[in-house]
């Protein structure tokens, strides 16, 4: 805990929730959201996705099972500040290494607990994400609200380059690092490609989380990492297989640069796309996004796929959605719903090998039921190559 052991989270329409301060002693500003995962709190907190976002879990005890170096999702916290009902005073769990608060107090990421994460939600349910000040330092109600006020948001900016690779690399080519977690014996989410080719991949970093290169790689992909900056001409001097594009922060619309080198890339490879990676298709094929209220957040969102009737759990994370109407009109096919709110959760290209979705088939945290994406994958790049 911080020395003054107080803490505020003001939200720019006025709103007070004072707490117990943990984590790191600073203040933060960003888009307060509401994350619905009952587990997974810190893979939340690695997301890059996350980026200038203050985070706030509605499962009432975050922090129970510790932080462990095995499961982050990036090289480190990505979010701006935490808000949790309750903070474990201990954490139990064979695979523990240290505790959230110590965990987000070395990086210096400000926490906020015996906030009424219920009434925060609702909230940011009926009013929308809202652009929010939390501080763990003397600061007056005033002045937190007023810099809430004076934050910039997301809407048209690029957050992407505060999160993406500095240069390309090759990801975990032994393999020894994306082998799946064991339990008893019990292979988690592990694909049988022993005897398969490997393709090669470019993978495009807009804030990836490490799990996807994990799944490409147990999916018999070869990845290569590049910047999200990365032209088309670029890419292409790997002679890869498959584009995929990664999640990321911020606002799809803002990445002008990566619509730029997707639409270039679209003629010639098969491509896979995941949230933002999604949203970058949709402008590249010459569509819109548009920001919605809330967003989805969390472990737990329904998902139809209209061509087959299928129902899927998915994990995901995102603020912006794809306009299906200009979808249609270029060129794409809505293949998945959000049965919540009837937004576009997934497209393919009428004519090319190109597929994606809004959510997380990696999960992590999240059900496995979106796996089979990276089979989907495997197969159209097999069919192509």
């Amino acid at each position: 805990m911080s020395e003054n052991n107080t803490g505020i989270l003001a939200l720019e329409n006025g709103s007070i929730f004072r707490g117990i301060s943990f984590g790191g002693n600073c203040t933060v500003l960003g888009e307060a959201v509401f994350n619905t995962s009952m587990t997974g709190y810190q893979e939340v907190v690695t997301d890059p996705s996350y980026f200038a976002q203050i985070v706030a879990m509605t499962a009432p005890q975050i922090g129970n099972y510790g932080v462990n170096c095995e499961d982050v999702e990036s090289d480190g916290p990505k979010i701006a500040g935490f808000v949790v009902r309750d903070l474990s005073p201990m954490s139990s769990n064979w695979r523990s290494e240290q505790s959230l608060d110590s965990y987000l107090k070395e990086n210096n990421i400000p926490g906020l607990s015996g906030i009424d994460t219920r009434s925060l939600t609702k909230q940011l349910r009926v009013n929308g994400a809202l652009n929010a000040c939390l501080s763990t330092e003397s600061i007056s109600d005033l002045e937190a609200i007023e810099k809430a006020k004076n934050w910039c948001g997301l809407v048209g900016v690029d957050y992407v380059k505060e999160v993406t690779c500095d240069k390309y690399y090759s990801w975990d080519k032994t393999g020894i690092d994306s082998e799946p977690f064991m339990i008893k014996g019990t292979n988690l989410g592990s694909a049988n490609n022993q005897n398969k080719k490997r393709f090669r991949i470019a993978a495009y970093d807009f804030g990836a989380k490490y799990n996807i290169f994990r799944k490409l790689t147990q999916h018999n992909f070869e990845v290569y990492v590049f910047p999200a900056n990365t032209t088309a001409e670029q890419v292409k001097e790997i002679n890869p297989d498959g584009i995929f594009l990664s999640n990321g922060p911020g606002d799809p619309a803002a990445v002008s640069y990566a619509h730029k080198s997707v639409k270039k890339l679209m003629p010639h490879f098969p491509i896979f796309g995941i949230c933002l990676g999604h949203q970058i298709i949709t402008h590249a094929l010459g569509a819109k996004t548009f920001k919605l209220k809330f967003g989805h957040r969390g472990s737990n969102q329904p998902v139809k796929n209209t061509e087959t009737g299928q129902v899927s759990i998915t994990s995901q994370n995102h603020g912006f959605a794809s306009t299906p109407e200009e979808l249609e009109k270029c060129g794409a096919i809505v293949t998945e719903i959000n049965l919540n709110d009837n937004t576009v959760e997934g497209l393919r290209h009428k004519d090319l090998p190109i597929f994606s979705v809004q959510y997380h088939p990696e999960a992590s945290p999240g059900p496995h039921d979106s796996d089979h994406l990276f089979e989907k994958f495997y197969d159209l790049v097999s069919s192509v190559t």
